[in-house]
């Protein structure tokens, strides 16, 4: 009998052993997964170093290093095709928290439909929207026309005569053209530009008898510009003066979006803390202040709203460029 006591301690005190182990472990297990970030993040930038989605990304990173001061942004220019190389990067890269990146809506949303890019919309967890950049119908100051109405009567009358500038094909520029040509029934010479000083540049230098540009863009040579009319819900606060479309009878909405994403399949726990960090960031009085002098035209929108916006333009984008024969 005295045996199968001791033989029955022996078990018990083996059971709580192992009890005890496996509830380290556990506690361990926790304790590390709380601990993300432990390393510095990789943040790729689809468009090149001094561009307007590398500076909004550099003031992101100035708070993020107030909120999460012990991992920095490592910052990796992965340029090309419009921004589809740096978007189908993040696309591919590992799921492990570890690698963000900028994007750019419509871009991200054309690329995949009319350009075969690698990557698709639903390769993405969205973290935030940070800025909805209107765009604006401009002409030289100069210009013989005062209003928009001017210009697109010019081109009624006058067909493939009007010179638009847009900055590349399949871009915000070129759907906002395309939603024109839609809506007015006007054909015009569209001469595409690879990039926005090159597209300022041709319109100072009356190349150009009108552009397509972003608020963001123009105002880099507003002095020299006349801004005919912005395509906003409602007046913006860097061109207070410039009418919206709307006001003026044509109810057209187009800007361009930036916001930031990681891989599909990342973590929902460092989703989450990302979306938390991001969301503390774009609530800082100081950073919306810096957001003011960079003309950054700020526009917070949470991770989940952003997916459903950018899932939701989708159908628009798809309509036009089937109307016009740019996909089938």
């Amino acid at each position: 009998m005295k045996k199968n006591n001791i033989l029955v301690k022996i078990v018990g005190m083996v059971l709580v052993l192992a009890l005890t182990l496996t509830g380290c472990g556990q506690k361990t297990a926790t304790v590390e997964k709380e601990k993300y970030p432990i390393k510095p993040l990789n943040m790729i930038i689809a468009f090149t170093a001094g561009g307007s989605s590398d500076i909004q990304a550099r003031l992101m990173q100035k708070y993020w290093n107030k909120y999460v001061p012990e991992q920095p942004w490592v910052f990796n220019y992965t340029t090309g095709a419009g921004g589809a190389i740096g978007f189908g990067a993040i696309a591919k890269a590992q799921p492990d928290g570890y690698t963000l990146g900028g994007v750019n809506v419509p871009h991200m949303i054309l690329q995949p439909m009319a350009q075969d890019a690698q990557f698709s919309i639903d390769d993405f967890e969205y973290i935030s929207q940070v800025v909805t950049d209107p765009q604006v119908l401009a002409v030289h100051k100069d210009s013989k026309y005062k209003t928009w109405k001017e210009a697109i009567d010019y081109a009624k009358a006058n067909p493939n005569k009007l010179k638009v500038g847009i900055v590349g094909t399949f871009t915000g520029h070129h759907m906002m053209l395309l939603d024109l040509k839609d809506r007015l029934g006007i054909e015009v010479t569209q001469v595409v530009y690879k990039g926005a000083a090159d597209q300022n540049a041709a319109l100072l230098g009356k190349e150009i008898d009108l552009m397509i540009g972003n608020v963001n863009d123009v105002m880099r040579s507003i002095e020299n510009m006349s801004i005919l009319g912005i395509a906003a819900e409602k007046r913006n606060a860097f061109l207070p003066d410039v009418p919206t479309l709307k006001e003026s009878g044509l109810d057209l909405i187009s800007d361009i979006r930036r916001g930031f994403v990681v891989p599909k399949g990342t973590d929902p726990e460092k989703v989450k803390f990302l979306r938390d960090s991001f969301k503390k960031i774009q609530e800082d009085p100081e950073y919306l202040a810096d957001m003011k002098k960079a003309g950054q035209p700020t526009d917070n929108m949470s991770g989940e709203e952003f997916d459903k916006y950018v899932h939701a333009q989708q159908e628009y984008n798809k309509k036009l460029l089937t109307k016009f024969g740019l996909i089938k």
